[in-house]
């Protein structure tokens, strides 16, 4: 688990992640029963998980009905850290207020949500 983390998740990598998150623990028939209709291979996901494995995001964590249990050991919230900047640098020439100004454009944030923000930068400078 100390394996630096630097490599970027795929979608469908990332999906499982979200589920992993979610759900906790889950053998790849259960995170397979988690997809809609037209379901993906249950091989397809079983080496999707393994490749999470290798990256060191996700780990054997136990069994159930005889089959491995899998589970996130990476931090979602770290995660969704890193996720934001790698966006922000490569989308927004790594200017966060580039990143804001597009949902304030795409009016994806709110007049007030934009004020909790300013309210949150203005604690944090006070500490």
């Amino acid at each position: 688990m100390g394996r630096q983390r630097t490599k970027s998740l795929t979608e469908k990598e990332a999906e499982i992640m979200e589920r992993l998150w979610a759900k906790g623990p889950l053998t790849v028939r259960q995170l397979l029963e988690g997809y809609p209709d037209p379901k993906p291979h249950f091989n397809t996901v079983a080496t999707v998980v393994r490749i999470l494995i290798q990256k060191g995001y996700v780990a054997h964590v136990g069994e159930y009905n005889g089959a491995y249990t899998y589970g996130a050991i990476a931090d979602a919230s770290k995660f969704a850290e890193r996720s934001l900047a790698q966006i922000v640098k490569s989308y927004f020439n790594n200017s966060y207020r580039s990143a804001v100004s597009a949902l304030v454009k795409d009016e994806k944030i709110s007049l007030d949500e934009l004020r909790e923000i300013i309210d949150m930068v203005e604690r944090n400078n006070a500490k």
